[in-house]
C-alpha cells in the first residue's frame, strides 16, 4: 500500500487507486504527513477545528471506521477508542521518501542523477486546512533549500546544465527567493551564458523594486565590475529584450549603455 500527498492525494493498493470518503481521506492524509502516533483528541481538534470536542471525536471515530482497507492503520493489541492513530509500518508514503532524499542529497556524487521529482511538488496544494498549510510551508522550505544546494554543488563540479535546470525549478517555485536566484545566476555564469545571468539579475531587481521599492540585494557581487562588460549604444526605441546592466555608470546623453540579453559575449568569463 502507498499513500501519496505530494501534488494530490492517492491511496493505492498494488498500484490500484482506492477511493475513500472525504473524512476518511483527511484522516489518512493527516497520518501520512505526521508519521508519529497521533492522540485522537489532538487529531480530531485539527481536522474539525471549532467543533465541540465530543462531536469532533465522534466524527473521527466514524471516519476511521469508514476506512475499509485492511492494513492501512496500525493495529494496537490494546486498541481502544482513545488509542493513538498512525499508519501501518508497511504503508509507503511519498512524503517520507522525499524527506529521505533531502537527507541523502548532500552525500550523492555530482555524477549521479537521482530522481528529484518528489522535491518539485508541494503537500496537497489544493487543500486549505490550517494544519496542511504549516506542514506544506515547512516541507517547501526544506525541498527548495535542498535543490539550491544541489545546484551549487553541480556548478562547482562543472555540471552547469544540470545546475541550471535545478535552479530554475526553485526560481519558478519562489521567484522572490534571493538564494534561488543566486544559485541560478552562478549556474548560468558557470555555463558561460552571461547574458542570461544578467537578465536574471535584472528580473530579480525589478521584482524587488515593484514589491519593496528601491532596495539592494546580495547578488551584486556575482557580476563583474562595469569595465568587464561589452557596451552597445542603444537606439530608440529600445527593444524589450534589452537588459539594463547593473552597476554600469557613465550613460551618454545620446542613449543608455545596455546589453541585449542573449547577445554574444566575446572572450570567456570566470
Amino acid at each position: 500500500m502507498r499513500v501519496s500527498v505530494l501534488g494530490s492525494f492517492t491511496l493505492s493498493v498494488d498500484g490500484v487507486s482506492v477511493p475513500l470518503g472525504v473524512d476518511a481521506r483527511r484522516v489518512v492524509a493527516y497520518l501520512a504527513v505526521h508519521p508519529r502516533p497521533q492522540p485522537r483528541p489532538a487529531l480530531a481538534a485539527d481536522l474539525w477545528p471549532g467543533v465541540p470536542r465530543a462531536t469532533a471525536l465522534r466524527a473521527l471515530t466514524e471516519a476511521v471506521e469508514s476506512i475499509d482497507v485492511p492494513g492501512v492503520l496500525a493495529e494496537d493489541p490494546h486498541d481502544t477508542a482513545d488509542a493513538p492513530l498512525e499508519l501501518a509500518a508497511a504503508v509507503e508514503v511519498d512524503l517520507a521518501d522525499a524527506m529521505a532524499l533531502i537527507r541523502a542529497l548532500p552525500e550523492i556524487p555530482a555524477s549521479d542523477e537521482p530522481d528529484i521529482t518528489p522535491l518539485t511538488c508541494d503537500i496537497l496544494p489544493d487543500w486549505n486546512a490550517a494544519w496542511i498549510a504549516v506542514e506544506r510551508e515547512r516541507f517547501r522550505q526544506l525541498r527548495l533549500h535542498a535543490l539550491e544546494d544541489r545546484s551549487l554543488h553541480l556548478s562547482a563540479e562543472d555540471r552547469a546544465d544540470e545546475a541550471v535546470e535545478l535552479a530554475r525549478i526553485v526560481v519558478r517555485s519562489a521567484p522572490s527567493r534571493e538564494s534561488a536566484r543566486r544559485a541560478l545566476i552562478e549556474a548560468l555564469l558557470a555555463e558561460g551564458d552571461v547574458g542570461a545571468a544578467v537578465a536574471e539579475y535584472d528580473e530579480f531587481q525589478e521584482l524587488l523594486r515593484s514589491s519593496l521599492g528601491p532596495a539592494s540585494s546580495g547578488l551584486d557581487g556575482l557580476l563583474p565590475p562595469a569595465p568587464a562588460w561589452p557596451v552597445l549604444r542603444a537606439r530608440s526605441p529600445m527593444p524589450r529584450s534589452a537588459v539594463q546592466l547593473p552597476r554600469l555608470h557613465g550613460a551618454t546623453r545620446g542613449g543608455t549603455r545596455r546589453l541585449v540579453a542573449g547577445g554574444s559575449i566575446p572572450g570567456s568569463f570566470r
